[in-house]
């Protein structure tokens, strides 16, 4: 990652945007990981992803989110779709725009990729729901019956 005094400002609006896409937990594991090895890789999607498409004005949030979960799947990207997925809770886009985006896929990149992005989602989707039972039995004291 570069220094604070060789950020540009489409590395500063691109970290910023990757923030509020994938959240502060996400992107200081990334840093953290960070080396001489990777560290020109992190600045150029910071910069390139985030900063310059991410933060374009043409399409909202929501409409990044969708195509870019619809792209990954095409391209069999699981992982990366495993996070676009997660990352919904911060775009707007819901579940059922999720679906629908993948049935894009199944029409015009193939039932394959589909299947398992549907998969995929299903997957992150269900890990939400626990964490979010988890969330509630820890708020209110454990389960009293």
């Amino acid at each position: 990652m570069p220094s604070a005094p060789e950020r540009s400002h489409r590395w500063i609006a691109g970290d910023a945007i990757r923030r509020a896409v994938l959240g502060d937990g996400h992107v200081d594991a990334a840093a953290a990981r960070t080396d001489a090895f990777d560290a020109g890789f992190q600045a150029f999607i910071t910069e390139g992803a985030w900063g310059s498409v991410w933060s374009r004005p043409g399409l909202t949030r929501r409409e990044r989110s969708l195509i870019t979960i619809a792209l990954l799947a095409a391209l069999g990207h699981d992982e990366e779709v495993a996070m676009h997925v997660r990352a919904t809770r911060n775009t707007g886009a819901s579940a059922s725009d999720v679906a629908e985006a993948l049935m894009h896929v199944a029409v015009y990149a193939g039932v394959p990729a589909a299947n398992s992005a549907f998969k995929i989602a299903k997957e992150v989707y269900a890990e939400a729901q626990d964490d979010k039972k988890q969330d509630d039995t820890k708020q209110h004291g454990g389960n009293h019956g």
